[in-house]
């Protein structure tokens, strides 16, 4: 079971009888023991890490010293906010998770690449495997949850009046996301020593280089370099605004669509801080995948489609979830556990929007 190396890590327990855990975990490791598959340092991700790499520095490039007008710009703006959500998606987060590599040299020069596109591997580290991997959908616990007054996405969360049009401003919102974790979030919590409502040791020495070290990098290269080279600041800022709030779309609507949909499952604490299902159990309950047939979104998605796998194996590499889906389906079959999934992108994206209007308009509303 994981747990949060948080101060409040201790205050919710999950039930310690975890045998489809340890059944799962069985079978898994035998199917990489019966085949030529491994579990990090997959041929496939270092070729696949290339192309992403390729891909976005080639929308940069073209976008800073290529394109001559409106339109062109605009295309290689949002190619090159999909590519830098990509980065995200697939090499940032299982260097972050340790899925990419048994070096551990490996998996930090990966979990850098955020740092390069502007966030902070050091509070991705805290906020994303520590808490949210811990806390999965459990309110006032998993921060990525908790939209403040703007959304409730919760059943737990307190309604406001202006949530029963969240179903239609939110999706503008969410490519907000970036901005904020840029220009706010990361900095913040390295001053508060905060992510939400835990208590994270602040970054010192070497973290705190590497975090601004790596907030001048990307300020650079989004803003200094395109400045030099003579476009004007209207144009920079505008094109880096429509880079960001691409990648604010995909990055957020992924995480929307795995957790805040209709068959997901916001579980509340018992009275003694415990909760009613083992840890694994909980992942699976309240995590749906979505479009698992489909390569293309699995590619971009870094097959955080399977995001029940993901979910229960987070050191694995995420080449690896298509196989493991199989092996986690039957297993849940056997043990009466429900295995969510959407068959398509659209359906998901209809249940998170239905999930939202639902949210947005429950029997007492207040102000």
């Amino acid at each position: 079971m994981q747990t949060a190396d948080s101060e409040a890590a201790g205050k919710i327990k999950f039930a310690t009888t975890d045998t489809f855990l340890k059944e799962l975990r069985k079978r898994v490791d035998n199917m990489f023991a019966t085949t030529n598959r491994r579990k990090r340092d997959c041929l496939q991700m270092y070729i696949k890490s290339f192309v992403i790499l390729g891909w976005a520095l080639a929308s940069y490039l073209l976008l800073i010293t290529w394109a001559s007008n409106w339109w062109q710009a605009s295309l290689l703006a949002m190619s090159l906010g999909a590519s830098l959500a990509c980065i995200g998606f697939a090499i940032q987060h299982d260097g972050s998770h340790g899925a990419f590599s048994k070096f551990k040299w490996v998996n930090r020069i990966m979990s850098l690449t955020l740092d390069m596109i502007g966030g902070s591997s050091y509070m991705w580290q805290r906020s994303h495997n520590t808490v949210h991997h811990t806390f999965t959908n459990i309110t006032d616990h998993d921060g990525d949850i908790d939209l403040g007054v703007l959304g409730r996405l919760s059943p737990h969360q307190r309604p406001l009046r202006i949530h029963w049009w969240q179903h239609l401003y939110l999706w503008f919102f969410y490519g907000l996301i970036v901005f904020k974790w840029q220009f706010f979030d990361d900095f913040r919590s390295a001053v508060d020593g905060k992510v939400g409502r835990y208590k994270i040791a602040r970054p010192r020495g070497w973290d705190i280089v590497v975090l601004l070290g790596g907030k001048l990098v990307f300020f650079t290269l989004a803003f200094a370099v395109p400045l030099i080279l003579g476009h004007s600041i209207l144009w920079v800022l505008l094109f880096y605004a429509l880079a960001t709030f691409v990648q604010g779309i995909l990055l957020s609507i992924v995480f929307q669509l795995a957790h805040c949909v209709e068959d997901a499952e916001f579980p509340l604490p018992q009275n003694d801080s415990t909760m009613e299902s083992a840890w694994a159990v909980h992942q699976v309950e309240t995590t749906v995948n979505f479009a698992t047939r489909n390569p293309l979104v699995t590619w971009f998605t870094g097959s955080l489609n399977f995001q029940i796998e993901h979910h229960l194996f987070p050191k694995i590499c995420h080449i690896n979830y298509p196989a493991i889906a199989k092996i986690v389906s039957q297993t849940c079959q056997e043990f009466g556990i429900t295995y969510n999934s959407h068959d398509t992108c659209w359906s998901a994206l209809s249940s998170h929007y239905r999930w939202l209007k639902q949210m947005g308009r429950p029997t007492e509303a207040v102000v």
